[in-house]
């Protein structure tokens, strides 16, 4: 399917809900913009892209989403600066990264042109629910999912890709005490978790709920042989710092390959701040903290873009970070803000116009 954004047919709501929005509090997620793209997988094409209002769907009960969990999905923002210019940050990389988590889910992956032509069209007709406030921007949620019907343990033959969006204040995360995790893994070798696919996220609820109960706010995943090696943090990907180098682990079947990871690595490496993508100890990391090497753990993702950890929890005992005023937390996290709101210049090509 090649498609323009102008070959996109809008089916317009009647009455916006713009004015009922308070943008000087929204919660992440909760608030949704008039209108979604959506598009059919059907006959052995992506086919009937569109623009609509945004609303509930109408399923089959037999729809294969609901009974073998094929599905995919992405994460990323919209934002404005100063003078109301509208940009996204890498918009390349969700794409190829959407096609990447549909192979593995044997889900077709969207042709050349679509989802950039399908996403450009609804900001188009949504652009003013981008927030213009500091700190806000436009959530934007691509996601695939099976709507073909059937009992039977195979893929569907009809899919539904939609791009709906949610206006979102400031992420503030505060300070986050994580464990790290021994009795659960998140993935495993050969599976799913290099891929964005709505179960891997499931499977993680039950043991965050569980270290909730303890006190902390997330989980550090281990690998899933012996559970020596670091990996991720909850639903991002993780950085340490011990001394001053930057370490974090490399990707593999286990570890998503996350965009503001990367765009980290790409910064650290351009100021020269030591780096190393290798396999992490937990038993180095405990060294670390020992002899007071150890100075961050943060993670890295869409939402938050950088998450600072305050302390962790292993084997019943709690390790405090230390508190600091020139930490790589707060110094990528401005670096890659600045490029996406457009207070600084973008030597890498990142961001993208809208306008």
């Amino acid at each position: 399917m090649s498609i323009t954004i102008n070959e996109i047919p809008v089916q317009r709501v009647a009455k916006s809900r713009l004015p009922e929005v308070d943008f000087d509090n929204l919660a992440f997620g909760s608030v949704f913009t008039d209108h979604m793209f959506r598009c059919t997988y059907r006959d052995g094409r992506w086919q009937d892209a569109a623009i609509v209002p945004y609303g509930p769907l109408t399923l089959d009960p037999a729809s294969k989403i609901f009974h073998y969990g094929q599905s995919v999905f992405e994460g990323m923002k919209a934002y404005k600066d100063a003078e109301g210019n509208a940009w996204l940050f890498r918009p390349e990389e969700n794409q190829k990264r959407l096609n990447i988590s549909a192979a593995r889910m044997a889900i077709p992956e969207l042709p050349d042109g679509l989802f950039m032509e399908g996403l450009k069209a609804l900001l188009e007709v949504d652009r003013d629910w981008i927030p213009a406030r500091a700190g806000s921007s436009l959530y934007i949620r691509p996601f695939i999912f099976a709507s073909g019907t059937g009992f039977h343990a195979s893929p569907a033959s009809e899919y539904t890709f939609i791009i709906a969006c949610a206006p979102s204040g400031a992420y503030f995360s505060g300070k986050v005490s994580v464990r790290i995790e021994e009795a659960y893994s998140r993935a495993a070798d050969g599976g799913t978790g290099f891929a964005k696919a709505g179960g891997n996220y499931a499977g993680q609820f039950y043991p965050t709920q569980l270290a909730a109960k303890e006190g902390f706010q997330q989980v550090i995943w281990t690998d899933d042989h012996h559970h020596d090696y670091i990996e991720e943090a909850g639903a991002m990907n993780i950085f340490i710092r011990i001394g001053d180098t930057l370490l974090t682990a490399p990707t593999s079947d286990r570890i998503l390959d996350g965009i503001t990871r990367k765009s980290i690595l790409r910064l650290a490496e351009a100021e020269g701040i030591p780096l190393e993508v290798r396999k992490i100890k937990v038993s180095e990391v405990i060294a670390a903290s020992g002899d007071g090497t150890l100075k961050e753990l943060f993670g890295a993702g869409t939402a938050a873009v950088v998450s600072p950890i305050s302390s962790f929890g292993y084997r019943g005992k709690k390790y405090e970070l230390p508190e600091l005023d020139d930490s790589y937390a707060s110094h990528f996290k401005k670096r890659i803000t600045d490029i996406q709101y457009n207070r600084a210049e973008d030597p890498f090509g990142w961001r993208f116009p809208l306008d």
